[in-house]
């Protein structure tokens, strides 16, 4: 008896876990890859305002988190070097920009992989060691082999003796968030 109760507590907190799971990502986002955008505002290395390129609305703007990078805080080391390095990429009025987007954050930005004239702009920031591979959330191959060489050749931030890993950072600085 204390068997089936217990596997039907685990399959219950199982359940209920991946709902959660499923609803933490906003499905009622109408974005789609086959849009085109253009980038608005650049609020870090890895924050960008983005308005799709036939819209008319207000509404049809939003916030966008690159993912499988963490880039510095503005105001922390290398922070606003990630910035200018995103605005010279995907900024301007001849720049197209797509997206693959895949959630939302807890903050409400939609999630996902940005390019700029075909150009990734995660890889493009890891390559120039102005971002962290963010391996707590990505899994991608090409990005974290790109920060390891930036790192290996001391490009950007991997210039410092002991750079500060921007969720370290963010801990440190709680006012920050």
């Amino acid at each position: 008896m204390l068997v089936a109760r217990l596997a039907f507590i685990s399959i219950g907190l199982l359940f209920s876990t991946f709902s959660h799971a499923q609803n933490s990502f906003n499905t009622n986002r109408t974005y789609t890859t086959n849009k085109t955008y253009t980038v608005t505002y650049v609020y870090d290395g890895d924050t960008v305002k983005l308005r799709a390129l036939e819209a008319y609305a207000p509404a049809d703007e939003f916030k966008l988190r690159l993912t499988d990078i963490d880039a510095p805080e503005r105001s922390q080391a290398y922070g606003l070097k990630a910035r200018r390095a995103l605005i010279q990429l995907c900024y301007g009025k001849n720049i197209i920009a797509t997206v693959k987007l895949s959630g939302t954050d807890k903050y409400n930005r939609a999630l996902g992989r940005l390019r700029c004239n075909d150009i990734d702009a995660s890889l493009y920031l890891a390559e120039r060691g102005l971002a962290w591979h963010y391996a707590q959330y990505s899994s991608d191959i090409e990005i974290y082999k790109a920060a390891q060489n930036a790192r290996r050749l001391t490009l950007g931030l991997w210039a410092n003796d002991n750079p500060i890993p921007p969720w370290v950072w963010r801990h440190q600085h709680l006012y920050y968030n």
